[in-house]
């Protein structure tokens, strides 16, 4: 192997949002960039995401934007001091590219599109002299301190003055988010909280039956009941989706993080789902116990409640066909739609993973203080989580920014030393 190749500048690991944001800040201070992505092209997945229409970020005002963090709000709220939503659109616009906020308070590019976003932000970055190197994967560290890259021409070493690393956390892996860094910075001393499944669905095993014929079938407008950490009931109106599994969706994904410590704890977790949000208790049963006059019982059911097929064949899948002889108990079940889920989706399937490198193991400026080296992290692979819903976007792009402004900093710092 060749000696280690010494950067004039900054070094920048993955060139996902993290870590394109962390390459413009630091080449607008002036410090000279290298940014290495293991794939072919850089922002894969936020193509990806923007697929069905970027969500770049949520017109939610703070502080309530940063309560959607959780845990970790008060961390992220400082980032979000540096750089927040409003900011995340007026940097949109400094590429051309206006934005709007929908229904939903979801923000997208008027065109909805990714890729017009992306192009423009590599072409500029390209024209600020940042240097990008695709197909280079990195692997750690030698014994010297240089940081190894997996190339198609082989192994090589680049040493840098400071390192911003931005690769991602563990879902998505065919697009370069495999979470392998975990295993290579741990063995470093840094403290890293196992990367579990966020904005993610769960599973239920269904009955083939249920399975078969209902599979994909959305569940719209039903609401969602359970007890927080402390035992008050919370409910939240949405969409979700059966799937072959079990259920996933919009309404899932903002209880991701809920029910996946809920299943940690107990081993399983029962969500109750109103079906028909419209009518009260009372109304259901009085309708439900009309005479049927020949129809069959799904017919009855469908018709005299007002239930789609999903939602009258959830019905069956709770209470058998003998539970559908009682009206109360029918008109309970479809206020409180007991659904016992046992398990979430592998981390593969999910939207956006937890865990990571805990925010505890860096400073304010999200540098690593385990490592002698200037080593700063960013994005996905630090351990918060999010809903969907452009919150991930943003913390992303504001994390971005804070570390490569502090390593940029400390490097002109020790320039002018």
């Amino acid at each position: 192997m060749s000696e280690p190749r010494t950067l004039p500048g900054l070094a920048i690991v993955g060139g996902g949002p993290a870590g394109l944001m962390a390459a413009q800040t630091a080449r607008a201070l002036g410090v000279e960039v290298d940014l290495f992505e293991a794939k072919g092209s850089v922002g894969r997945k936020f193509l990806i995401a923007g697929k069905g229409g970027l969500n770049l970020t949520h017109g939610e005002p703070r502080p309530g934007f940063d309560a959607r963090y959780g845990e970790r709000a008060a961390q992220i709220a400082a980032w979000l001091d540096r750089f927040d939503a409003n900011a995340l659109r007026e940097w949109a616009r400094g590429f051309g590219v206006d934005t709007y906020v929908g229904s939903s308070g979801r923000v997208f590019p008027s065109d909805r599109k990714a890729a017009p976003l992306l192009r423009g932000w590599v072409r500029r970055l390209r024209e600020d002299g940042v240097r990008l190197h695709v197909q280079h994967r990195c692997i750690g560290w030698s014994e010297n301190g240089a940081l190894r890259m997996q190339t198609p021409e082989g192994i090589i070493e680049v040493k840098a003055r400071a390192t911003v690393l931005a690769l991602g956390g563990g879902s998505w892996p065919e697009l370069g988010s495999d979470g392998e860094w975990t295993r290579w910075l741990g063995a470093r001393g840094v403290d890293i909280a196992p990367l579990q499944p966020s904005n993610c669905g769960f599973d239920i095993d269904w009955s083939a039956h249920f399975a078969q014929r209902h599979a994909g079938a959305p569940l719209k407008a039903v609401v969602a009941h359970w007890r927080d950490a402390d035992g008050g009931e919370r409910s939240l109106q949405g969409e979700c989706v059966a799937t072959q599994t079990g259920i996933e969706g919009s309404l899932i994904y903002a209880l991701s993080a809920m029910l996946r410590e809920a299943i940690a704890a107990e081993g399983s977790v029962v969500l109750e789902l109103d079906l028909a949000p419209g009518r009260d208790l009372q109304r259901l049963q009085n309708d439900f116990a009309q005479p049927r006059r020949g129809r069959s019982v799904g017919e009855h059911l469908r018709r005299q409640t007002g239930l789609d097929a999903v939602k009258a064949a959830l019905v069956f899948e709770v209470l058998g066909k003998d539970g559908l002889n009682d009206a109360a108990t029918v008109a309970r079940t479809i206020k409180r739609l007991p659904l016992r889920l046992l398990r979430a989706r592998p981390i593969a399937e999910a939207i956006s993973s937890a865990g990571g490198v805990r925010l505890e193991a860096l400073d304010p400026a999200l540098r690593v203080a385990a490592l002698r080296e200037n080593v700063f992290c960013a994005g996905e692979m630090l351990d918060w989580e999010a809903p969907t819903g452009g919150y991930l976007l943003t913390a992303c792009f504001a994390s971005g920014l804070i570390a490569a402004d502090a390593a940029a900093r400390r490097l002109l710092d020790t320039s002018a030393g």
